[in-house]
């Protein structure tokens, strides 16, 4: 009886030494008992080489999780499987002399060596490595988006100190809304700073708690989520009245950006407004148009913060200061 040649040759076999203990009991061949024995034995020393060679390094990447280093562990394993099964680093037949069993001719030995390129990678290892790189991409990408969230949230004041402040901590925000519309992030600053007097005048409720609306939209009959009841500014046949209104309310400034590219994207009055989104005045011009704001002088108001020396010296050292 013969020693099975696949025993223990995958990473997600954990019962290969057990199998290669049964089987040495039934067998009378002492030699191919050994060679297995001298294969297992290279294998784990050369995963402990593996393991010691990543601990050695500087730093963890900063997107290593414990997900992807549960698979790099397990392709190592099998990669220490691989070059055990091919002769590997010549430890078998150091181990054979020390037991007294033959040595293999068709092994080299002293003095030769072998690439990474030579050893036989299985179908299994590629499908490990695969699965690390798909399940690290994701761990990446939620790891990404909770850690921008909780910044977020840290760093986000429900009430502006400075427009220098405002800008900083509201570009990257504006920047993404402006990708989706196709406009620049100076044009939907500028609203949202007319809108709250550069975040210093953010709605509030009675409790005092910021309604995070940034553009005061509105909480008409198709909005279903929280609101705050405000006396507000309007302009009826081009003079001031002060009437009664709701506005959105947001769990935080991100919801306010994606409700405001929501509510124009899907608002039939504002789709010639969209048409112009590539020449910011006069977007603003037609959202004026459209009826966003009964203010007779909004659309001239966004323009001068636009063009004014405010934002252009604020969005011009923060941009410096990303290092564009």
């Amino acid at each position: 009886m013969t020693i099975p040649a696949d025993i223990q040759q995958n990473a997600t076999d954990f019962h290969g030494l057990n199998q290669l203990r049964q089987s040495a009991l039934n067998s009378d061949n002492d030699a191919a008992t050994m060679r297995q024995v001298a294969a297992q034995f290279e294998s784990l020393f050369t995963t402990m080489m593996l393991k010691s060679m990543r601990q050695a390094s500087l730093a963890e990447g900063i997107f290593d999780s414990n997900h992807s280093k549960t698979y790099r562990d397990m392709a190592d394993q099998q990669l220490a499987m691989d070059l055990s099964k091919r002769g590997g680093l010549g430890l078998q037949d150091v181990i054979l002399r020390q037991l007294g069993g033959e040595v293999r001719s068709d092994i080299p030995t002293g003095g030769e060596t072998f690439s990474f390129d030579t050893v036989t990678v299985r179908q299994d290892l590629r499908r490990m490595v695969k699965e690390i790189h798909e399940k690290a991409d994701k761990v990446n990408e939620d790891s990404i988006d909770e850690v921008a969230a909780s910044t977020q949230m840290k760093v986000m004041p429900q009430r502006f100190k400075s427009p220098e402040d405002f800008v900083e901590k509201l570009w990257p925000l504006a920047q993404k809304a402006a990708e989706r519309l196709g406009t620049s992030a100076d044009v939907i600053l500028s609203q949202a700073a007319l809108e709250t007097g550069w975040g210093r005048y953010v709605l509030k409720d009675n409790e005092g708690q910021s309604s995070f609306n940034l553009f005061n939209i509105k909480a008409d009959s198709r909005w279903d989520g929280d609101f705050v009841a405000k006396n507000a500014l309007e302009y009826r046949n081009g003079k001031p009245v002060t009437e009664q209104s709701r506005f959105r309310s947001y769990d935080d400034y991100q919801q306010s950006f994606d409700d405001y590219v929501s509510f124009l994207q899907s608002q039939p009055r504002y789709q010639e407004a969209l048409k112009h989104v590539a020449r910011p005045e006069r977007f603003v011009e037609k959202l004026h148009e459209a009826g966003y704001a009964t203010d007779p002088q909004y659309a001239n108001k966004i323009k001068r913060i636009m063009n004014g020396d405010t934002l252009a010296q604020i969005s011009h050292k923060y941009i410096q200061n990303l290092g564009y």
